[in-house]
């Protein structure tokens, strides 16, 4: 069973940038696609990124395009996702993913093979 957990949030000021990471472990076989959800207040959980397990395919959120990259090290079965210029209405819980098909955004959250714990991110103006 495949367990991930998540790294790197914060607290910053508008403007900042954090590297989220999220370690998998219990990989013992599939090439999972790994992914970004936040869960913002009053909001359901939304997609944020996913990438596909060569690395090779990415995709966004639209509120995130342009600000947020992310990669992976297949070597270390770890996920980033990368943030720049963060504003205040990136604050959220930021949960890694992972699932055997790609891309993320198109599966039903509730069928999402795993989840991490989260990882608070608080942006203040």
């Amino acid at each position: 069973q495949v367990q991930l957990v998540e790294s790197g949030g914060g607290s910053v000021q508008a403007g900042a940038s954090l590297k989220l990471s999220c370690e998998a472990s219990g990989v013992t076989d599939g090439r999972y696609a790994m992914g970004w959800f936040r869960h913002r207040l009053g909001n359901e959980r939304e997609f944020v990124a996913s990438i596909n397990f060569y690395g090779s395919r990415t995709e966004y959120a639209d509120s995130v395009k342009g600000r947020v990259t992310i990669s992976r090290e297949n070597a270390k079965d770890t996920v980033h996702l990368r943030m720049n210029t963060l504003i205040p209405e990136d604050t959220a819980l930021y949960y890694c993913a992972a699932d055997l098909l790609y891309p993320l955004s198109y599966k039903d959250q509730r069928y999402i093979d795993a989840w991490g714990q989260g990882t608070l991110v608080t942006v203040s103006s």
